[in-house]
């Protein structure tokens, strides 16, 4: 099998390689660089590709996130339009990284960093499979609380809502809420408006 069969049988698995994978199976980048001139595959961002052919999914930009940046976590507006929890639609992907880690210098893919330490960072990540690909994003309840807390770089409109529609469409219990709103150090700020939910 040629080298060039080899990256195309990657579709079949994933809607989008990294040239890292590649060049860890013995095949040089400039493999991919053919399949780009030849049409078969898109550059996304720097190193990652998507195949031309492959099921796009209204979540592509989270897979070719998640192979851009493999240690961040998709959070705030981003993970709130993932559980449909919102009506913003974000241009941007907001992705949590650690506080010393440096953002990617991408202009293709466009990110909105966020930095967290500590539990904040670790704390309720989920591994969702997008298009065969594993996307880390926050829980929904750790999702909420941290719209509280980066509630002045997304609103508080955009955090109540998200609230009340996960309250009303009881996707998460108040307890659930409450353990990363500790954990996010924003229960005082969140406390008067969970007692007001019905």
């Amino acid at each position: 099998m040629s080298k060039t069969q080899k990256i195309l049988n990657y579709s079949t698995k994933t809607a989008v390689i990294r040239a890292k994978d590649i060049e860890a199976k013995g095949i040089h980048r400039e493999y991919l660089k053919r399949l780009e001139n030849e049409g078969l595959l898109v550059r996304s961002a720097r190193g990652v590709y998507t195949f031309t052919d492959a099921e796009i999914t209204e979540n592509h930009t989270l897979v070719e996130t998640a192979k851009r940046v493999p240690k961040g976590i998709i959070c705030l507006l981003s993970a709130l339009n993932f559980y449909q929890l919102t009506t913003q639609t974000p241009f941007e992907v907001w992705l949590a990284i650690p506080q010393k880690s440096r953002p990617p210098k991408d202009h293709l893919l466009p990110l909105r960093i966020i930095y967290m330490s500590g539990k904040s960072l670790e704390a309720g990540i989920e591994e969702h499979i997008i298009e065969g690909v594993t996307v880390r994003i926050y829980s929904l309840p750790k999702t909420i609380a941290d719209c509280f807390k980066f509630r002045n770089k997304i609103g508080l409109d955009v955090a109540l809502e998200a609230l009340r529609e996960s309250w009303r469409g009881k996707r998460c219990s108040m307890d659930e809420i409450w353990y990363y709103a500790k954990i996010c150090r924003v229960h005082n700020v969140m406390r008067p408006y969970l007692e007001s939910l019905p």
